[in-house]
């Protein structure tokens, strides 16, 4: 349901991805707040193996209560990518939020990982966030409250983590790394720039597929705690929340959350890649 006097309503997101899994959940949070959602996703046609396409998450964002436009096309392109912001534009009259969600993910060590591979996660992660927030930064500049957020981990340096799968980590710290710069460059233009991960593993395609099938995804929290997290970072300002790398139960925490278990999983939950469990 739409909630109109909420601090998303008639706010414009634009997304790379969110055909499925984290990207749609924080969509759909938006919409039943009654934002218009912007996704830039290659998923024009199902996928075997994969659910949902760009189209049927339109669909459900329009039902959860938002205005949905779906762009067909390649973050890593630059025509694509100003194609949506052009369109996204045009048809809502602005951009308030822009979501880097779209990622590639290869875990194998890296004498075993195809350069191909390599290579894809650098230009969806990197390339792809970069060219979809620079080019959405002149319409974020115009907005009140402006805020870019990327589904990139904190910086955690530990031996254990730079090791275990270095290709995939320097394609999400470099995500981390550019928000925190555009977070200092745009400091006093008042727009934020925050990173968000999930504490735990969640209930996606990915890793049901990637990482472990049923018995991962029985150890994982649902999307909606990435979701809820999204929205609370959303609703604050802009010029007082900024520069910080979150997960997603301490912006949840934050709003006085301490009860996660509506999110599912076990009480075996297992921590996402680059985060320390806490010691006893």
């Amino acid at each position: 349901m739409t909630t109109s006097t909420s601090p998303l309503a008639g706010r414009t997101m634009i997304m790379s991805g969110g055909s499925r899994g984290i990207g749609l959940a924080i969509a759909l949070a938006a919409a039943r707040q009654g934002a218009n959602i912007a996704l830039l996703a290659k998923t024009d046609v199902p996928d075997p193996r994969l659910p949902g396409t760009i189209h049927t998450a339109a669909a459900e964002i329009e039902a959860a209560g938002g205005r949905a436009l779906a762009v067909v096309g390649d973050v890593r392109d630059e025509a694509s990518v100003t194609e949506a912001v052009r369109r996204t534009v045009e048809r809502f009259g602005g951009i308030d939020y822009c979501v880097n969600n779209a990622s590639a993910i290869a875990l194998a060590p890296t004498e075993e990982l195809p350069v191909k591979r390599f290579d894809l996660m650098q230009q969806i992660q990197l390339r792809g966030t970069y060219l979809l927030t620079s080019t959405c930064l002149p319409h974020l500049r115009r907005s009140d409250n402006a805020h870019i957020l990327s589904l990139s981990p904190p910086l955690n340096l530990a031996p254990a983590w730079l090791g275990a799968h270095p290709a995939y980590m320097v394609a999400k710290y470099g995500m981390s790394l550019l928000t925190l710069g555009w977070a200092a460059e745009y400091a006093e233009h008042g727009v934020a720039a925050n990173c968000l991960w999930p504490e735990t593993l969640i209930a996606t395609a990915a890793v049901q597929n990637l990482l472990g099938g049923d018995e991962a995804t029985a150890k994982a929290r649902t999307p909606q705690i990435v979701a809820d997290a999204a929205i609370a970072i959303l609703e604050k300002d802009a010029r007082t929340v900024t520069g910080n790398t979150f997960l997603d139960v301490e912006v949840l925490r934050a709003e006085g959350r301490t009860d996660f278990s509506a999110y599912g999983g076990s009480d075996d939950l297992e921590y996402d890649i680059f985060v320390d469990p806490p010691q006893a």
